[in-house]
């Protein structure tokens, strides 16, 4: 029996089966043996267009059947339908995506409808590798789920397929994922499993976006990134969706707003609202940034980096505030630290589209 000053601990936690191959330079051998483990013959690669040269480099070991490079951010429905069209006549037994978080949703959409296993070669810092989320886009309307036939069987992260990322990409998916740890500090389903590796995923990512922005070749700061995300994406799949991220969904699928750099945006802005209604949490945060208050933290770190400040930089509008307040708060999860009115969800956005100080929101 716990002492009667204590409070028990009890909680239900899933973790999420993935095999994680990891090392610098490593991407071809490692995907090659995946492959063969799998016993896989008829192999789709898909790789946005731009990105194509490092999936043959990837994949220059391989008898690609099928190379598909029609990636589109947020993964509209006719997007996935083509991919899945390519995957039938092909026939293919086996899905390869290298890239950044939208190629990998794309490899998803296929999944769920063919049923193929996923092996996931990430570029940037998305973390949606490590995940059993998926996202269609269709009339400016998000749609996300839940299933495991999504999640890919190994991830492979190689820094060296990093190291071509621009430093301000970089930043914003850096800041993306360090928005997954956070969100799942108050998500649905956070436990103690979960908050103990989004802690470690913020520590992590916090010393490894200054490292590249001081030396974008710095493999240690690359590995840093890549061990983060890591990290962020299996808390956040263990948590769930918090208030954070069902209101980039939304920026995202309904105004077709850039996905890193609108998290990286909106990320101050729902710390500063929750964080004081959540002192666990913001203990965490702080101590991970190794600050006194989890804001201040987080506000020295994006002032170090130069992260992106406005949506309104990106093409969100006053005009859009009330549209996005209306489809954001059918999606506000339960147990949110703290009540999401329609006027508190109003000012964060105006804030959050001119970059005011996010202060204001605590």
């Amino acid at each position: 029996m716990p002492d009667n000053n204590e409070s028990s601990i009890a909680f239900n936690h899933v973790t999420l089966g993935q095999r994680v191959l990891f090392g610098y330079g490593r991407a071809r051998s490692n995907l090659a043996d995946e492959v063969a483990r799998l016993n896989a013959s008829r192999i789709m690669v898909i790789a946005a267009e731009r990105e194509r040269h490092l999936a043959q480099e990837v994949a220059g070991d391989l008898d690609v059947s099928v190379w598909h490079t029609e990636v589109t951010m947020h993964v509209p429905v006719e997007t996935a339908e083509a991919a899945r069209d390519a995957a039938r006549d092909a026939d293919v037994d086996v899905l390869v995506c290298v890239g950044g978080g939208s190629t990998t949703g794309l490899a998803k959409a296929v999944a769920l409808t063919e049923g193929h296993p996923v092996i996931a070669v990430p570029t940037t810092y998305a973390g949606s590798e490590a995940t059993n989320v998926w996202g269609l886009t269709e009339s400016s309307r998000k749609t996300t789920g839940v299933s495991d036939s999504v999640l890919p069987v190994t991830v492979i992260y190689d820094a060296q397929l990093t190291m071509s990322l621009p430093v301000e990409m970089s930043v914003a998916s850096g800041l993306n994922g360090l928005a997954h740890c956070v969100d799942s500090l108050w998500a649905p389903r956070a436990d103690p499993i979960n908050a103990a590796m989004a802690t470690e995923g913020i520590r992590v990512l916090g010393e490894g976006l200054p490292m590249i922005v001081e030396d974008p070749a710095s493999v240690a700061g690359r590995d840093r990134m890549l061990y983060g995300a890591y990290l962020s994406a299996v808390a956040f799949a263990s948590a769930g969706s918090g208030l954070h991220h069902k209101i980039c969904h939304v920026l995202g699928g309904t105004f077709n707003l850039p996905h890193a750099q609108t998290h990286a945006v909106v990320l101050p802005y729902v710390l500063a609202f929750n964080a004081p209604h959540a002192p666990t949490a913001d203990a965490r945060i702080a101590r991970a940034l190794g600050a006194d208050e989890a804001t201040a933290g987080l506000a020295a770190l994006r002032q170090r980096v130069s992260a992106p400040r406005r949506l309104s930089d990106y093409g969100f509008r006053a005009s859009d505030i009330p549209s996005a307040v209306e489809v954001i708060q059918q999606q506000i999860p339960e147990g949110n630290p703290r009540p999401v009115t329609e006027a508190a969800l109003t000012t964060l956005l105006r804030a959050a589209m001119d970059g005011s100080d996010p202060k204001t929101l605590m």
